[in-house]
């Protein structure tokens, strides 16, 4: 006991000589920086790098410099809290586990890293630990972490970069769990908005990465502490307060400059913004601007307003009409799509913009079409191109059914029938049959009518015989 009492006295004392040097650097930062890459200007954007992004779709709206390789800083522990929660969604941790502090967790703290102090042998809960990562910036709870979920601080760091290498980050390393600097952990504005577009997808990630301050739990060595963000998107006493960010991390060092990945969401559209490596303004006044957060504010803005959804096919849209035969009461069909398309357009973009070819198979292969026509058979189909952007195609079908005109039908029938060599053949037969009866039927006739003159002539020159007899 008196070992462990020796332990947390020196982490106290140590922690203020942490703190006292983090001091320090906040304040020395505007007067002494090392530009970590050529900075450039969009509006109020200044930065080594950065982007802005569209969640559902993965698009990029804008982006300079995406892929360049910058510190990963504090945005490291994007990474080390989407491990976290992975393993409690997959059942292999549970946020209401409790977790013992261990020395190790510690082996890798100096004093340039962030911690809460929290003691060898003090009891927290997993949920406030993630808490006391993300949030609060402590490195040690970070470590202690990565120790539940991998078996060690190494192994979790190889999870991490397998992770990163799977979701297609090429220009990412991590060394450590909590982004203290180290030349060979870095990361870009791209592989950022991949990894934290991943981990959006998860509640619980969501839960912590939106908190600004959060309350922890007493524990068997400490009272309740309070943690509170560095991302002033989410303060609503900033003036970097961002009414429209729910989620997102910053960072600030010596040699990263100012960094920042949120998101933001409004009317219908989900963005992702990164700024990595900007610096600040001093004003005449000894007031401060961080770019990260005004740079951050300035891409939500534009693409919140620049971009939105538009359905540019409809599914109830009349495309087109297709020639009917033998319908009764119409000629003809119309066609709509059978599905819609969506798109996250640039508002300068008319829909005119996208040429339509249209497609009806009887046309094109020259048949007739006829009926029944049912609601739903498909006709034809329709493609949408703009410059070398194809959509497509999509399959039109009838938008209503046509019943069969049957008097059309059974003449339609008739028809066909009469104009097969066959049916010429039986008819030709059939003509020459009625001749030959009629002719047999007149030849009988004429026999019958000499048969009967000779009778009667007979009969005639009979009764003159006898007439001359009797006399």
């Amino acid at each position: 006991m008196r070992k462990i009492n020796k332990i947390a006295a020196g982490r106290y004392f140590g922690n203020l000589r942490i703190i006292a040097v983090f001091i320090l650097i906040a304040l020395a930062l505007p007067l002494c920086r090392v530009p970590v890459g050529a900075a450039y200007t969009f509006g109020d954007l200044r930065a080594s790098s950065a982007l802005v992004a569209e969640v559902d779709t993965g698009e990029v709206l804008f982006g300079r410099n995406a892929e360049l390789r910058h510190p990963a800083d504090a945005l490291t522990r994007v990474m080390t809290l989407l491990l976290v929660v992975t393993a409690c969604e997959n059942g292999e941790a549970d946020p209401d586990d409790i977790l013992v502090m261990t020395e190790s967790a510690y082996y890798d703290i100096d004093p340039m890293t962030t911690t809460l102090g929290i003691m060898p042998e003090e009891k927290m809960s997993l949920r406030d630990l993630m808490y006391s990562a993300f949030v609060g910036g402590a490195g040690e709870a970070c470590n202690l972490l990565a120790e539940h979920i991998a078996g060690s601080v190494n192994q979790f760091v190889r999870d991490m970069n397998t992770r990163a290498s799977e979701l297609g980050c090429s220009n990412t390393n991590f060394i450590n769990t909590h982004g203290r600097y180290n030349d060979s952990q870095y990361t870009s504005a791209l592989d950022q908005f991949v990894i934290f577009r991943e981990a959006l997808s998860s509640p619980l990630f969501v839960e912590i990465s939106g908190i600004y301050t959060h309350e922890m739990e007493e524990t068997n060595m400490s009272g309740a502490r309070r943690v509170t963000s560095t991302n002033e998107l989410l303060n609503q006493n900033s003036k970097y307060y961002y009414r429209s960010s729910t989620s997102g991390i910053a960072s600030a060092t010596f040699e990263g400059g100012y960094s920042v990945v949120a998101f933001a969401e409004s009317g219908g559209l989900s963005l992702i913004a990164v700024v990595l490596g900007s610096d600040d303004i001093i004003f005449e006044d000894d007031s401060v601007e961080l770019r990260n957060f005004t740079g951050a504010q300035h891409l939500f803005d534009w693409g919140l307003s620049q971009f939105s959804w538009r359905t540019i096919l409809s599914s109830t849209d009349l495309i087109d009409r297709a020639p009917v035969m033998h319908g009764a009461g119409a000629d003809f069909v119309n066609l709509r799509p059978d599905s819609s398309i969506t798109l996250l357009l640039d508002n300068d973009i008319p829909d005119e913009a996208y040429l339509r070819t249209v497609i009806i198979y009887s046309v094109e292969n020259e048949e007739t079409l006829y009926a029944p026509i049912y609601a739903g058979d498909v006709l034809g189909e329709i493609i949408l191109t703009r410059g070398n952007e194809t959509h497509g195609p999509i399959l039109l079908v009838a938008n209503t059914g046509i019943e069969l005109h049957r008097m059309q039908f059974v003449r339609m029938q008739i028809n066909d029938m009469l104009e097969t060599s066959l049916a010429r053949t039986i008819i030709w037969v059939l003509i020459l049959l009625v001749v030959g009866y009629i002719a047999l039927v007149i030849r009988y006739h004429v026999i019958r009518s000499k048969r009967r003159r000779k009778i009667a002539q007979a009969k005639a020159k009979l009764r003159e015989e006898r007439q001359s007899k009797g006399e």
